[in-house]
Order: structure tokens, then C-alpha cells, then sequence
């Protein structure tokens, strides 16, 4: 037993023992490892710290080449800068020296001329002296020869240039006063053409009668009815007269009251395409579009009002601009004549500076009695002014309406514009249809003038009469004498006719061969 504790102790203190050599060749093997390694970390260490000096030095240098390149620029500048200046000094200095040398010949130039001032002067001042004691001489003499006192001579020669003074004052004024009126009627001609051109309503004009297509003549039959009774009922329910004649396809409409006649033209159409005509489906149709014929009435005075920009009108009012649209007035439709008199009006007042909305006002309604003068008598001017004023418009367009055809004294000045508007509107060319004798009169003229030329074979008047077509005979003309013929013509009419704008002449020659091909 002792022995196996002693053998045990042996052998713990042998493992001890080991254990503690095993444990000092492991820390020397370590320690040695580091070192090793800490060797090599000094190393890498070294190389990195070299390796970054040199990437340092390489910086430093770039730097320091970039430093001496931006320094050499900024060298250059400043020479460049200061050969500028130089430059611009020794021009300035140029500069300078040519003013001095300006100033100096100024300078003497001066003084020239003060010489010759004072030389002036003084002779002046000699002159004077001389013309002093002349005058005096010449008024010792004259007052002995006259007898006249200095005060009574002054008196009769202010009397004298007073007289001399207000004739000439007189024919300056006179004078004057001519060139005021040719100014005056130059600008106003040039305001009356501006609102001309700037507005021109077209103009359509109506006839007494209005044509109604028909599907076939069998048509014409019932529409005339048993014994006529259709017809009858027709004629009396509407107040116009319907002709029925050989014409194919067409019964014609015919009436003065362009109202009554659209309300005939209208019924008739519905009829036909109903194709029930008898009295009391007539009376119907009547009955009906005489109410339509009354919305399009009222319809056609608000357009045409807002189509001038004139609000606030009274219904009543609406409704008779919008007859209007059915009455002529020499073949000139009466409401487009009076929308364009309210612009021209409107126009006209811009240019003197007066209201254009009252002038306006004015012109729309000047001949609002039209719509009524088969109702009430008297005149248009007066009818439209009575109902102006009954229906609440001022008395600017009140007396627009009853003044516009110089009937009374004119007291306002929109007045007069609405007269000039109306003449202008009336009268320019295209507003008012010629007669039918007079236009194939004028057609006649045209073309009897052409061929009294030699050399002219056939005129033809178109478009109108604004244009002339001319056919020459190529035999007895050539191109040089067609031309003047074409002048000779135009010559013609201007001398011999009186017309509304211009006419057209167009020659025309040419040389035709034929030949049969067998």
C-alpha cells in the first residue's frame, strides 16, 4: 500500500513535471511565432509606410507642378493685363495730346474772333452814332416840313399799322379758316370711309313674289280644289294671291307684305307635304305658322340686337326690329340697313369721342317705324320716334329717329352721326338694287359700246355688268391693237357712263385653224 502511494506520487510529480516542460516549449514555440510575426508586421509596416512617403512625394510634387503652372498663368495674365493698360495709357495719352492741341487752335481761334468782335463792336457803336444823329437830322426836317408835332406823327403812323395789321390779321384769319375747312373735311371723309370699310353688311334684296316647289301638276289640282274652294280658303286665311299657271313644278306666291307672303310660302310647303288640303286643315296650317312666323320674329330682334351689342331693349321693341327682317326699303333690306347704321354710328362716335353704345343705340332704331307705318299715319320718323318714347328710350334716340332725315332742328349730336350712317348705308354701292329696266338698260349700253369699235366681233357684259368680255376678229387685229382697243373701251365708259365701282373690260383674240383628217 505504501508502495502504490509512493509510485503514484512518482508518477504525479513525472506528469507535473512533463506537463510543465511541455507547457514552457509551448510558450517558447509561441513567443517565437510572434515574434515571427511581429516581424513581419514591422516589415509590411516598413513597406506600406515607404510605400505611402512615396505616393506623399509623388502628391507634393504634382501640387507643387500644378502651383508653378497656375502661378505662370496667373503671371501671364497679369502681363497681359498690364500691356492692356499700357496700351490703353499711351492711347489716352494720344488722345489727350490731340485735345490739347484741339483746345490750343480753339483757344487761338477764340481769341480771333474776339478781336474781330471788338473790331465789330466798335464799328457798330461808330454806325449807330452816325445813324443816331442822321435820325435826328431827318426829324428836324421832317417836322419843319410837316408841321407835325413828334406825339401827332407817332399817333397817325400807330394808326397806320393798326389799319395795316388788322387787314393782314383779316386775310391770315380768312386764310385760315380755308385750310380748317379742307382739313376739317379731309379728316371727316377720311372717318366716314374708315367706318365703311370696316363694316359692310350684305344686302339681300326681296321680290313681291315667292316660288313653292311641287312634286308634280297633279298637285296644282288639289291645291286649287273643287270649284276653287282650296284655293279660296287659302288666299283669304293668308291676304296673298297664289298663281297657278303652265309653269312646271312651281306655284308661285305673290304679296306686298313680305310677312304675310313668307307665312303663305311656309303653310303652302307643309301642306304639300301633308298632303291634306281642304279649308279647314288650311286654316290650321295658317293658324300655326303665322305663330312661328311670330317666334321667328322675335327671334330675329334679339339676334340682331345682340349682333349690334344693344341691351336692354323692351320686348315690344324686339319684336318690331325683328319685322324689320321682312320689310325692304328700295329693294334694301331694312333691318341688315339698320345693324349696319349701328355700327357705322358706333364708328363714327369712337373717332369723336362720344359714347358708342348710345351711338349705336341710335342707329339700330332709327327706322323702327317702318315695322308700323301701315298701322299708324304719318311719317316713318315720326311713327318710330312716338314709339321710342312710349316704350322708355332717351331722348338721344328719340330724336335720332325723328330727326335722322333732317326734318327738324338738329339738338344732339348723335343725330347727325345716325344721318351720315343712313346716307352711307343707302347710298354706297351694292346697298340698293337698280330696276330691271335700268340694269338690262345699263347691259345694253355696256355691250353697244364695245362693238362700235372697228375690229370687234362680240362684247358680252357679266358678272353683273362688272365685267366685260370682248372677242376681237384676229384678221383686222393684232396683239399690240386688241391692247388698245381694251384701252379705248375702258376710256369709253368712263366718259360716257355713270356707274358704281368698277368695270372690267377683257379682250380676247386668238387665231383658230382647222383641218379634216380623211
Amino acid at each position: 500500500m505504501g508502495e502504490i502511494t509512493i509510485a503514484n506520487i512518482l508518477t504525479i510529480a513525472g506528469a507535473v513535471a512533463l506537463t510543465f516542460f511541455i507547457t514552457k516549449f509551448t510558450d517558447r514555440l509561441r513567443r517565437r511565432d510572434a515574434e515571427t510575426e511581429a516581424r513581419e508586421i514591422v516589415a509590411q509596416a516598413d513597406r506600406e509606410s515607404a510605400a505611402r512617403r512615396k505616393e506623399a512625394e509623388l502628391e507634393i510634387k504634382e501640387i507643387a507642378i500644378q502651383q508653378r503652372a497656375e502661378g505662370d498663368r496667373e503671371l501671364s495674365r497679369l502681363r497681359q493685363e498690364l500691356h492692356e493698360r499700357e496700351r490703353l495709357l499711351d492711347k489716352r495719352q494720344d488722345a489727350t495730346e490731340q485735345q490739347i492741341e484741339q483746345l490750343r487752335r480753339q483757344e487761338k481761334m477764340v481769341e480771333t474772333t474776339q478781336r474781330k468782335l471788338a473790331e465789330k463792336i466798335e464799328e457798330t457803336n461808330r454806325r449807330n452814332e452816325e445813324l443816331v444823329s442822321a435820325l435826328d437830322l431827318q426829324r428836324q426836317t421832317l417836322h419843319s416840313l410837316s408841321g407835325l408835332s413828334r406825339e401827332e406823327a407817332t399817333r397817325r403812323l400807330m394808326e397806320m399799322l393798326e389799319n395795316e395789321l388788322q387787314h393782314e390779321a383779316g386775310a391770315l384769319i380768312l386764310k385760315h379758316e380755308r385750310k380748317m375747312a379742307e382739313i376739317v373735311e379731309a379728316k371727316s371723309r377720311d372717318v366716314l370711309l374708315t367706318s365703311i370699310q370696316r363694316y359692310a353688311a350684305a344686302h339681300t334684296a326681296e321680290t313681291t313674289t315667292s316660288t313653292v316647289d311641287i312634286p308634280s301638276d297633279e298637285m296644282k289640282g288639289r291645291i286649287i280644289g273643287r270649284e276653287g274652294r282650296n284655293i279660296r280658303a287659302f288666299e283669304k286665311a293668308t291676304g296673298v294671291d297664289v298663281i297657278i299657271d303652265d309653269t312646271p313644278g312651281v306655284v308661285i306666291v305673290s304679296g306686298f307684305d313680305t310677312v304675310r307672303r313668307e307665312v303663305a310660302r311656309m303653310a303652302l310647303n307643309k301642306l304639300i307635304a301633308d298632303g291634306r288640303i281642304h279649308p279647314a286643315r288650311i286654316e290650321e296650317i295658317v293658324t300655326e305658322t303665322q305663330a312661328e312666323i311670330e317666334q321667328h320674329i322675335q327671334k330675329r330682334g334679339e339676334e340682331a340686337a345682340q349682333e349690334a351689342d344693344v341691351p336692354g331693349l323692351h320686348p315690344k321693341i324686339i319684336h318690331l326690329l325683328g319685322r324689320l327682317r321682312f320689310r325692304t326699303s328700295y329693294s334694301q333690306n331694312v333691318l341688315r340697313h339698320s345693324i349696319e347704321v349701328a355700327f357705322i354710328t358706333g364708328m363714327l362716335a369712337e373717332e369723336m369721342g362720344l359714347d358708342a353704345r348710345l351711338a349705336r343705340r341710335c342707329g339700330l332704331l332709327h327706322d323702327i317705324g317702318k315695322a308700323a307705318d301701315h298701322e299708324a299715319e304719318g311719317g316713318h320718323p315720326k311713327i318710330g320716334a312716338e314709339l321710342l318714347k312710349r316704350y322708355g328710350e332717351g331722348p338721344e334716340v328719340v330724336h335720332a329717329a325723328l330727326g335722322h332725315h333732317d326734318d327738324i332742328r338738329v339738338d344732339h349730336p348723335y343725330t347727325v352721326l345716325v344721318a351720315a350712317a343712313d346716307a352711307c348705308s343707302a347710298s354706297r354701292p351694292g346697298a340698293r338694287r337698280e330696276t330691271l329696266e335700268r340694269y338690262v338698260k345699263r347691259m345694253e349700253e355696256l355691250e353697244q359700246i364695245a362693238t362700235s369699235f372697228s375690229g370687234v366681233d362680240q362684247a358680252f357684259a357679266i358678272q353683273a355688268g362688272r365685267e366685260l368680255r370682248v372677242l376681237v376678229s384676229a384678221k383686222d387685229t393684232t396683239d399690240a391693237s386688241a391692247a388698245k382697243i381694251c384701252r379705248d373701251i375702258a376710256r369709253a365708259f368712263e366718259e360716257r357712263l355713270t356707274y358704281p365701282g368698277e368695270i372690267k373690260v377683257t379682250v380676247l383674240r386668238e387665231t383658230r385653224i382647222t383641218e379634216m383628217a380623211r
